[in-house]
């Protein structure tokens, strides 16, 4: 089945459970069914040789699907082994009824005796330790399971999530399974998309269980996935007779004292997709340098920050940040902007002195802070933002309005009013200098179109994302955020 859009907190979901048991008559035996239908399938599709199976079921609905899975596959015609760490004597309700079900068939339970010798023997290890219901730390005797499957040296597949991973925020609880794949339920949960969640649940595939979430403002999404059709929509094939002017016109703002490269791969990215003129202002001494890298930019030097005012007034879109600094020249360059009624890109130094200074929300303006420049305009630490990325993303939304993007693994798109989106795309070789310069520019080019900032900022996240990834295939050490402005063209034209 293919991931749906929409992603979920833990309760939301269980909310959806006990709307698909009490309102639409679907008992809770038949969907934990439906799950262990589902895992047979995916398993043995994404492992079709495999015929020992080694299942390690804990207590709860998790172990209960576990079970489930252990009879289907029993009756398959699979080598099943069920190993449990909890005593299946406690189960209660459903998860009860799935262990009695197995035991009935002629299946057999061990009890987990600890180490990775119980597991050696699967082709395949299964995940059925712990739900997305685990709130607290994992007690010792499942972090010793969850180390043994990690240290098992075979391929795991997780139950709905990986044992010991929050649901909500993706970080570990202590300890955590790091599956292969992970086949979650009914809907997608935050934790597997946020924090550390995507590293732990290798490929996810899903199954609805036949439930469909009822409008409700208490079932909205906590996030949404940004798709790859957003970008042939908001970028349709141009028209032949389309001229510069049909394309808008884009200001960069940066460039302080010795930082001629950042507005330089801001207005590359700008032109690269697709804007139809782009306009640098910069510092005296590092004008000719940004006109020189790149001669379709066009590049004023800025001695005196009055002159803004007549480019601002010829401008669709303003980015203001990338290499601006923070000495005299830049305050004054950034006051002299940030009142602009245009829609506004800010980005590095500009969030820095905006977060100096007293300032009331506004509409038009998309932030694009990475964690640490977020925390300080929460006045936080980064290690704060960093445990819930999507509360920071709400609080950024919430104090400054307009959209916010929290870039990092999984950036965060979050506007006042709309569901949060997240991308999925990049990787590790865009934590490099430059890499915000060209997202900015990118935005800000896409919007000079598209005359939307939501849109844009979510195309541009996502085309900034996939021109990263296609040039990490020759490696993610040493990728450099020129060649990233220069790949995005690419991803850009995909009508």
């Amino acid at each position: 089945m293919a991931l749906p859009t929409a992603i979920y907190s833990t309760r939301q979901v269980r909310d959806l459970d006990q709307h698909a048991i009490c309102e639409q008559g679907v008992p809770g035996y038949t969907l934990m069914k439906r799950a262990g239908e589902a895992s047979l399938r995916i398993m043995r599709t994404r492992w079709p040789m495999a015929h020992h199976i080694a299942i390690v079921c804990g207590s709860g609905n998790n172990a209960g699907d576990g079970y489930v899975l252990a009879r289907f596959a029993q009756a398959a015609g699979l080598d099943v082994r069920v190993l449990a760490v909890a005593d299946p004597q406690g189960l209660r309700g459903d998860a009860r009824r799935a262990w009695q079900d197995f035991v009935a068939s002629a299946g057999e339970v061990e009890p987990w005796g600890g180490g990775a010798a119980g597991l050696v023997s699967g082709d395949v290890v299964v995940d059925a330790l712990l739900g997305t219901g685990l709130e607290g730390p994992v007690r010792p005797a499942f972090a010793a399971a969850i180390a043994a499957i990690n240290a098992c040296g075979r391929p795991v597949f997780a139950l709905d999530i990986p044992s010991g991973l929050s649901g909500d925020t993706g970080l570990p609880l202590g300890a955590a399974v790091r599956a292969d794949c992970t086949i979650t339920f009914v809907g997608l949960k935050t934790g597997l998309y946020l924090g550390d969640g995507p590293e732990y649940c290798g490929t996810i595939f899903f199954d609805d269980l036949e439930v469909t979430a009822p409008e409700r403002d208490s079932l909205r999404p906590r996030l949404q996935r940004i798709l790859e059709s957003e970008i042939g929509t908001a970028l349709p094939r141009r028209p032949r007779a389309a001229h510069k002017g049909s394309f808008g016109r884009v200001l960069v703002i940066g460039s302080g004292p010795g930082m001629p490269g950042a507005t330089r791969l801001a207005g590359e990215a700008a032109l690269r997709v697709g804007a139809g003129l782009v306009t640098v202002l910069a510092a005296p001494e590092c004008a000719l340098a940004v006109a020189g890298g790149r001669p379709e930019l066009i590049v004023h030097a800025l001695e005196d920050p009055q002159a803004i005012d007549e480019h601002l007034a010829r401008a669709d879109v303003i980015a203001i940040g990338p290499g601006l600094g923070r000495c005299n020249w830049a305050q004054r360059v950034f006051a002299r902007v940030i009142d602009t009624p245009k829609p506004l890109i800010v980005d590095a130094d500009a969030l820095n002195l905006l977060a100096a200074q007293a300032c009331t929300a506004r509409g038009n303006w998309v932030l694009t802070p990475h964690p640490g420049e977020a925390a300080r305009l929460l006045g936080v630490d980064t290690a704060a933002i960093q445990s819930d990325r999507l509360g920071a993303l709400d609080a950024l939304v919430g104090r400054y309005g307009g959209i916010v993007v929290l870039k990092g693994a999984g950036t965060l798109v979050g506007g006042t009013g709309r569901v949060a989106a997240i991308c999925e795309r990049g990787n590790p070789g865009m934590a490099a200098p430059g890499m915000g310069d060209v997202l900015t520019g990118a935005i800000a080019g896409i919007a000079a179109q598209v005359g939307d900032t939501w849109t844009a900022t979510r195309v541009g996240v996502l085309v900034h994302a996939m021109a990263g990834d296609a040039e990490a295939r020759n490696g993610e050490r040493g990728l450099l955020a020129s060649e990233v402005a220069q790949e995005i063209r690419t991803w850009v034209n995909l009508q």
